[in-house]
C-alpha cells in the first residue's frame, strides 16, 4: 500500500463524500418528480379525451341526429302493422334514447291481441317494435253475441255471428275456471292445420276435454295433461286410420279408434 491509500480520511474528505452524495440524492428525486409529473399529465388527458367522449356520444344520443324517422313492427300475423305503426306516430321526431316506454304503452293498449311486446332502438332513426300476439283459442257465445278469446280468457274481438275458422268453446264455470284452462290448453297444443279441423271443444271439468272435429268426428281428450303428447298421437292416428267417428287419445301412451 502507498501512503496516500494508508492516509486516514480528514474532516474535508467526509465534507464532500457528503456533499457529493446529496447532490446524487437531489438528482434522483428531481427524476423521480419529473417522471411522476408526466404520469399525471398523461392520465389526466387520457380521462380528459374519455369524458369528451363520452359527453359528446351522450349529447349526440339526445339530440334530434338520432331521433325517430321509421317505425317498424315485427311478429304481427293477424294485427295489421301499419295500424300499430300509426299508433305509435307521436314517437317520430323523438330521440332513440327518449323513446317514452309508458307512452308507448298506453298507445298499444288499444290492441288486445298483442300480448308483449319489445322495444329496440337502431341508430340512427329507427325503432323496432317486436309484437308476440295471442293465440286464439275459440270463441265463447252469449247473449250479445260471439267473443274471440285467447287461452286466457281475454277477449281479442267481438261479432254478432260466429266468426269463421274458429271453434265454439263450451265449459262450465266460465272463463275464470278449470275446465276453461284446460281447454284452452288443448287448443294451444294442436296445430294450426288441427286446430282449424275443431268445430267445438267442451270441458264439464279439468279432466274432461272433448273436441268436436268440423267432420263429425269425436276426440276423446281427458285432461289437458301430456297435451302435446296427445297432440301428436292424434295427428298420427287419424293419419293412419282416417274416418274414424272416436279417436281416444286421453291414454297417449294406448290411443284407440272407434
Amino acid at each position: 500500500m502507498t501512503a496516500e491509500t494508508d492516509r486516514p480520511l480528514s474532516g474535508r474528505d467526509v465534507w464532500r463524500a457528503a456533499k457529493a452524495r446529496r447532490r446524487t440524492l437531489r438528482a434522483e428525486i428531481r427524476r423521480f418528480t419529473q417522471r411522476s409529473r408526466r404520469r399525471r399529465i398523461a392520465w389526466a388527458a387520457g380521462i380528459g379525451v374519455a369524458l369528451l367522449v363520452v359527453a359528446g356520444s351522450a349529447a349526440a344520443a339526445y339530440s334530434p341526429l338520432f331521433a325517430v324517422e321509421k317505425i317498424t313492427v315485427v311478429g304481427t300475423k293477424f294485427l295489421d302493422p301499419a295500424a300499430v305503426e300509426a299508433a305509435l306516430e307521436a314517437q317520430k321526431g323523438v330521440p332513440l334514447a327518449l323513446v317514452s316506454s309508458s307512452e308507448v304503452k298506453a298507445a298499444l293498449v288499444q290492441f288486445p291481441l298483442i300480448e308483449t311486446y319489445g322495444l329496440e332502438a337502431k341508430p340512427p332513426h329507427e325503432l323496432t317494435v317486436r309484437i308476440v300476439e295471442r293465440t286464439p283459442v275459440g270463441v265463447l257465445e252469449s247473449n250479445a253475441g260471439f267473443a274471440v278469446v285467447d287461452g286466457a280468457g281475454v277477449v281479442l274481438s267481438t261479432t254478432e255471428e260466429r266468426p269463421a275458422g274458429y271453434a265454439l268453446i263450451e265449459v262450465r264455470g266460465g272463463t275464470s275456471s278449470d275446465a276453461f284452462t284446460a281447454a284452452g290448453t288443448v287448443m294451444r297444443s294442436l296445430s294450426e292445420a288441427l286446430r282449424a279441423q275443431v268445430d267445438v271443444v267442451r270441458a264439464s271439468s279439468i279432466d274432461d276435454v272433448t273436441l268436436v272435429l268440423t267432420s263429425g268426428t269425436s276426440v276423446v281428450w281427458g285432461s289437458a295433461e301430456r297435451s302435446g303428447d296427445k297432440a301428436l298421437r292424434l295427428e298420427k292416428l287419424m293419419a293412419a286410420v282416417p274416418g274414424q267417428s272416436v279417436y281416444d287419445v286421453s291414454a297417449p301412451d294406448a290411443v284407440s279408434v272407434g
